[in-house]
């Protein structure tokens, strides 16, 4: 069976960039964020994995802490983190996962089915304190990943695990949010004195802390 949102990420360890890591461990009370890879020295990949780096005071402002997986080798990993540096003026910081013998491939539903049995899909996973998945997103590998989005999603998560609050459709960090269902309107009212009923099902408040 696929994993689905609410499971828990499934751990693993295994060879990286940073040397061996053991996936949970590795996470401990942070968030993750698990980017896969269909090879080394690609394009498109290149792009991701130094605008990833170039993110990480954002990232650990967030208290998320980055991996990326590719079914390479290690050694290939090495050489092309040097690519990576050089192309995207970056310095690459966080672990580089390889699993040739398609270990987290398989344990995260990475191999791609309309492919070969040596394509990896592009995926994403955020994964919270819980280690349970909090969201997946699968890319063409045409189209490189957008990290603010990601970061975007992340802010979303987070507020409404601090504070049972959601996100509107294109909202964006200072906006105002929606407080979710699971609250009563008594508790709504104490918690926040100043929001709009807009409808029964509908209460908006400014983001807190903004």
């Amino acid at each position: 069976m696929s994993l689905q949102l609410g499971d828990i990420a499934p751990d693993f360890t295994a060879d990286s960039t940073e040397g061996e890591i053991r996936f949970h461990e590795y996470l401990g009370d942070s968030w993750g964020v698990l980017f896969s890879h269909p090879a080394d020295f690609t394009p498109v990949c290149t792009t991701e994995l130094g605008a990833a780096a170039n993110l990480a005071n954002e990232f650990e402002t967030r208290n998320v802490k980055v991996a990326a997986v590719s079914v390479d080798p290690l050694e290939s990993h090495v050489e092309w983190v040097n690519d990576i540096n050089e192309t995207q003026n970056t310095v690459v910081n966080y672990p580089m996962i390889a699993d040739p013998d398609f270990k987290v491939a398989n344990l995260y539903g990475m191999v791609h089915p309309n492919s070969d049995d040596k394509m990896t899909v592009r995926s994403v996973f955020v994964i919270g304190p819980d280690k349970a998945i909090k969201l997946m997103i699968t890319y063409p590998a045409s189209t490189g990943r957008d990290f603010d989005e990601i970061l975007r999603v992340i802010d979303s998560l987070q507020l409404t695990s601090n504070h049972s609050l959601a996100t509107p459709a294109n909202w964006k960090q200072g906006e105002d949010v929606i407080i979710v269902p699971s609250v009563s309107d008594e508790e709504a009212l104490e918690r926040f004195p100043d929001h709009v009923r807009v409808k029964p099902y509908l209460r908006v408040t400014a983001q807190p802390d903004k």
